[in-house]
């Protein structure tokens, strides 16, 4: 099973790191006693940029947000070689991993070329000495020599790759050995599991010792769960999926706050969906996957509970996946569950009960491009159907889908049953320019903005949440007849 190294960080150690870690134990203690007297206050934190051996760069702050995105908080422009600037990370986004990106010219004249580092920020103020082109080579980039978090990460995992390494070799030999009956290969399972148990151990010691740490919230992730080695390849992945969960207690909120928390959890999730062969059984196992996890994070700590709830919501409403959101009613209920997107699933679910095959869509009443009035009620076509696209050009999502249907609507067979009306959620100043350009390469259709986005009348009486999402009407009486995925499930229904 691959882990993920959270932070981008080399493996060379030389004396100036050894100085470093050594350093970094006292300190580390100086925290905790910190933390245990409850002396000082959660405050901002200030780094220090040391800029070396580059003629500039501009340099951004980005901050790990609660959707796993990273997002810019603060910019400096043009920072020179040899200067110093400071930025000020505030305590709302403390304790926390963020990158610093650097877009450096080495010459005056250079095209900017961008390198990025990925630090852990707690509550220490930070001095960085950095070298853009070399920002992860510890001979080039360094902090000051009793920086905790990060020299903290960077010693754990310089012992944890070690100890992969040998745990590697023996999971390799074990999948590929080719008498699995032999005492040989139960030797080979014995090692590999004693290996196995020592390196959860060692995990589980690591994390008590620097609990003081936010960095020691990454290192669960990296714990091994069972693996069945005497059956066959399907009994192994079963068994993985069976045991993922595995030395995870879901006490510590602070988890939901690393990279590390969404990255395990999809890992999860694709053991699950290597499995489908379908869309409906895709549907079903992810379904299944989300209960099970939900279960697991249910016993502990209510932030963790409510997170898990809000990741499945949102996996299931990017892939429209009615029967997992569904799965998530009885937890809304629950007063424990700390969800973040109650409100939305909730208007989910009555989406579920209100746009159904067979009842009249809501009326909608905007203006077109040309500023005509649009009212869905009285739309007139001799097109047998009506499709409805809610999309964004701004979406990845919505452009995968663009880039089918509208080569299918060209089609004459289709243009002559269906006409679509593209219904824009975008409403920032550059997502309505990026749909004013988008819009010229989809000609042949008719174009709707909804001024207020996902916010509007509109949206609200589709229970528009997210992007893209079709809705295929009856053109005369303006019924709803599905709410398709995809280009393949309009065809099905248009060309039985």
């Amino acid at each position: 099973m691959h882990l993920v190294n959270n932070v981008n960080l080399s493996a060379d150690v030389n004396m100036k790191i050894k100085n470093i870690l050594a350093s970094a134990r006292l300190s580390a203690l100086i925290g905790l006693y910190i933390l245990l007297t409850g002396s000082v206050q959660a405050q901002d934190v200030i780094i220090t940029i040391n800029l070396r051996s580059v003629f500039e760069s501009k340099v951004t702050l980005l901050a790990l947000s609660g959707e796993g995105i990273f997002k810019a908080i603060s910019v400096i422009d043009d920072l020179k070689s040899e200067e110093l600037a400071t930025i000020k990370v505030p305590v709302e986004y403390l304790p926390g991993e963020f990158v610093l990106r650097f877009d450096y010219k080495e010459n005056q004249g250079s095209t900017p070329y961008p390198s990025e580092k990925r630090i852990i920020i707690n509550n220490q103020d930070l001095d960085l000495w950095v070298h853009p082109v070399h920002s992860n080579n510890p001979d080039s980039t360094w902090f000051q020599k009793d920086e905790r978090e990060n020299s903290a990460y960077l010693r754990f995992m310089q012992e944890n790759n070690n100890q992969m390494q040998k745990l590697i070799l023996l999971q390799n030999f074990l999948l590929n050995y080719d008498d699995d009956k032999s005492a040989f290969y139960r030797v080979g399972i014995n090692e590999y599991e004693k290996r196995r148990k020592s390196f959860n151990k060692w995990i589980k010691e690591q994390t008590e010792q620097n609990n003081a740490l936010f960095a020691s919230n990454l290192f669960i992730f990296h714990y091994i769960p069972r693996i069945n080695w005497g059956g066959s390849e399907e009994d192994r992945k079963k068994s993985l999926r069976d045991n993922y969960f595995e030395g995870m207690e879901f006490n510590n909120p602070l988890m939901v706050k690393t990279s590390g928390m969404k990255e395990w959890m999809d890992n999860f999730v694709n053991l699950y969906g290597e499995l489908a062969t379908s869309i409906t059984l895709r549907d079903s196992l992810f379904t299944i996957a989300g209960k099970t996890a939900i279960e697991k994070a249910r016993t502990g700590n209510p932030e963790i509970y409510g997170w898990m709830v809000d990741y499945f919501f949102k996996g299931y409403e990017s892939f429209n996946i009615e029967k997992g959101i569904k799965m998530l009613q009885p937890y809304l209920d629950d007063p424990r569950c700390l969800t973040l997107k109650r409100q939305e699933i909730s208007k989910r679910l009555k989406s579920f009960e209100t746009l159904v095959p067979g009842t009249r869509a809501p009326d909608i009443i905007l203006r077109d491009t040309d500023n005509n009035p649009f009212e869905l009620y009285t739309y007139q076509t001799e097109k047998k159907y009506l499709l409805l696209l809610f999309w964004s050009a701004d979406c990845s999502h919505c452009q995968e889908t663009v880039d089918k249907l509208y080569p299918w609507y060209l089609q004459k067979e289709t243009k002559q049953k269906v006409d679509i009306v593209a219904i824009s959620v975008d409403e920032t100043r550059s997502e309505i320019k990026s749909w004013q350009e988008k819009i010229k390469e989809l000609a042949e259709w008719s174009h709707l903005n909804i001024p207020e986005g996902v916010r509007s009348k509109v949206a609200n009486d589709f229970y528009i949440l997210s992007v893209p999402v079709m809705v295929l009407l009856d053109s005369k009486t303006k019924e709803i007849i599905s709410l398709p995925e995809n280009v393949m499930q309009i065809d099905g229904i248009m060309n039985p």
